[in-house]
């Protein structure tokens, strides 16, 4: 009689799960980490860490943060004007690979332009020094062409490659069709100069015949096409750039980016349209570069991170993605070129930011009015 009724309970609770009758929240002994709250912000959208252990945390309405551990949590002055709406805002921030000499950043935000709205990059001094942080001579650098209407899919995730050049993820903005079409950066990965603010000799397509074309020269910056929108870039200990891609009804993607790669949106997805639509699965001898992995039903992937640290030893080389449906932190072997579902960690809140700290602490951003930052530390 026992064995029946704890039988009997399990069919209840799998049922009360199912018709989310149950707040899904993650349970503490099952995690490997501690949990810690550190701060609240309103709707973060991004981190990164200073030389000294503090933080910059941008917030999608426009307003930057300036946190550290033993104080308060400080607005940074001096934010372009950004259109907040929609999936845009105040996008990402990271730091010029000579930082500690020159104290400069870059962000990613949404502007409002002729035809619509798109992603700017801009480059700015970071002053620390006085009263209140603030950015100054603020020098926009990349923008999305064309600017559309609508408010989905940007992308603009920021990373610099082991040489020094500035990637930039492009969302296909949900018109689809950019993502095939060579006179627009959209659905793409840029490679810039972040000093010139131009293409840079190495990328795939800038051998000089199409200068002398009706196409625009923008098409220099690409480095590979065919993305519906990347929303995380990052690079491994070998140099390879690896980026994590919302699919459409399924079919979220982890892929190892290729220079001069094509990957298939919209002609081809492991997901299906949201009105049910079939899209071709990848398939080999299609032309396109399929995913190493995805997922079905999807899970959203809002950021990406390949820990370096040695906090976590077992997982140094693994990519963490932040699952916004998905609801989840997510953690990716990779292995040279392969990579494999490892652990998918219900976290109970939206996962808007993954970043690794100085320590090798791994730190997330919850996504929302309310997102906490949370340290995760070993058990």
């Amino acid at each position: 009689m026992p064995r029946l009724t704890a039988i009997l309970a399990f069919a209840l609770l799998a049922s009360a799960c199912q018709s989310g009758s149950v707040d899904a929240k993650p349970e503490a002994a099952a995690l490997p980490f501690k949990i810690t709250p550190i701060a609240t912000f309103n709707e973060p959208w991004a981190m990164t860490f200073l030389p000294d252990g503090r933080a910059l945390i941008t917030e999608k309405g426009g307003t930057m943060k300036l946190w550290e551990s033993e104080g308060p949590v400080v607005d940074v002055t001096g934010i372009p004007k950004v259109e907040d709406g929609g999936q845009g805002g105040l996008g990402d921030v990271i730091l010029d690979p000579g930082f500690a000499k020159n104290g400069l950043i870059y962000l990613s935000y949404v502007i409002k332009g002729p035809g619509g709205y798109g992603a700017q990059v801009a480059r700015a001094k970071l002053n620390l020094l006085g009263k209140a942080p603030s950015l100054s001579n603020v020098t926009p650098i990349w923008q999305q062409v064309p600017f559309v209407e609508g408010r989905g899919h940007f992308g603009h995730r920021l990373a610099f490659g082991p040489d020094g050049t500035l990637y930039i993820s492009s969302g296909e903005r949900q018109k689809f069709d950019p993502a095939q079409d060579m006179a627009t950066n959209l659905g793409k990965i840029l490679r810039i100069s972040a000093d010139k603010a131009v293409a840079v000799r190495g990328n795939p397509f800038d051998d000089g015949i199409f200068k002398a074309s009706n196409e625009p020269v923008l098409r220099t910056q690409i480095w590979s096409l065919g993305h519906r929108n990347p929303l995380g870039i990052a690079f491994d200990h070998d140099g390879r750039l690896w980026e994590i891609e919302m699919g459409p009804q399924g079919g979220d993607e982890v892929n190892l980016i290729k220079k001069g790669a094509n990957y298939g949106w919209p002609i081809a997805s492991n997901g299906t349209h949201y009105d049910g639509r079939d899209i071709p699965d990848h398939k080999a001898g299609d032309g396109f570069e399929a995913p190493k992995i995805w997922w079905n039903p999807s899970i959203s992937p809002g950021s990406l991170m390949i820990y370096s640290g040695d906090m976590f030893p077992k997982w140094r080389g693994d990519a963490f993605i932040g699952a916004l449906g998905g609801e989840a932190l997510i953690r990716v072997d990779l292995d040279g070129e392969k990579a494999s579902k490892a652990d998918q960690w219900p976290m109970g809140h939206r996962i808007r930011e993954v970043e690794q700290g100085p320590d090798g602490a791994i730190w997330i951003l919850e996504d929302g009015d309310k997102g906490r930052l949370l340290k995760l530390t070993p058990k």
